[in-house]
């Protein structure tokens, strides 16, 4: 189900033809809807696969300035550099990835580690 749900975020499996309401992803009788909270559970995802003590991540979501919706990601200090990556490239990587797929919602979604 969990990979349902990514491949409904980003559009996975979608003709030119087929109606653009992205944030629906049908899988024979059943429809899920593509929310938020599924955005927040995969950075969730990710994160705690990055780090090296996954137990101590938690993430949420807060209404943020302009209605820019703000994930943010609480973690031991000795994870965030894995979060980040070299020279920014994995913070970076996430972020596009969540802009994407919250655009498809119609949504602004950021992505922030907290200190």
């Amino acid at each position: 189900m969990f990979f349902k749900t990514l491949m409904g975020l980003f559009g996975a499996g979608k003709g030119g033809e087929e109606n653009q309401e992205s944030s629906v992803r049908k899988s024979g009788a059943s429809e899920h809807v593509a929310t938020l909270s599924d955005l927040e559970g995969f950075v969730e995802y990710v994160v705690k696969a990055l780090v090296d003590a996954p137990e101590e991540v938690k993430v949420s979501t807060e209404e943020g300035e302009n209605s820019v919706r703000v994930i943010k990601i609480v973690c031991r200090k000795e994870d965030t550099g894995k979060i980040i990556g070299r020279k920014g490239k994995t913070i970076i990587a996430l972020r596009s990835l969540v802009g994407g797929a919250a655009g498809r919602l119609q949504e602004r979604v950021t992505v922030e580690v907290v200190d």
